[in-house]
């Protein structure tokens, strides 16, 4: 999951035979709260811009509950490309991860230790991106 500018906010791993849909919850539940000059600290996203396979009745009911505005794709009435101005971003994000050569080719048997190398990567790639942002 990323910001609107591609930085990392949460990152997962999963097996390759489980739905989209149920790394949502877990990925949305694990943004960390920003900080903010004034008012309580802010622990959600405002808006969300998924593609078809985050969308079911289950998913979009629990974003209401949290106060997230949800824009998903639905299957077979919205084409895909409505949403791919905002989906080049989410890929980008992915190749700046897997840009690592330790992520790039698969040299972990344990997932555990693919998602301590994934999260250097994001810890890495947002070094990279707010540094260039305050210089």
């Amino acid at each position: 999951m990323s910001e609107a500018q591609g930085i990392p906010l949460a990152v997962g791993v999963s097996g390759a035979n489980t739905h989209d849909s149920l790394a949502l919850k877990p990925l949305a539940k694990g943004i960390p709260a920003v900080r903010s000059r004034r008012g309580p600290r802010r622990r959600r996203p405002g808006k969300l811009r998924a593609d078809k396979a985050y969308h079911s009745a289950d998913t979009l009911s629990w974003l209401r509950e949290r106060g997230i505005t949800a824009r998903i794709a639905r299957p077979g009435t919205e084409s895909s490309e409505l949403l791919g101005r905002h989906r080049w971003k989410i890929e980008r994000t992915i190749s700046w991860l897997f840009g690592y050569r330790r992520l790039t080719v698969k040299y972990e048997r344990k997932g555990s230790h693919f998602l301590a190398f994934l999260g250097l990567a994001a810890a890495l790639t947002c070094y990279k991106k707010l540094a260039k942002l305050t210089t």
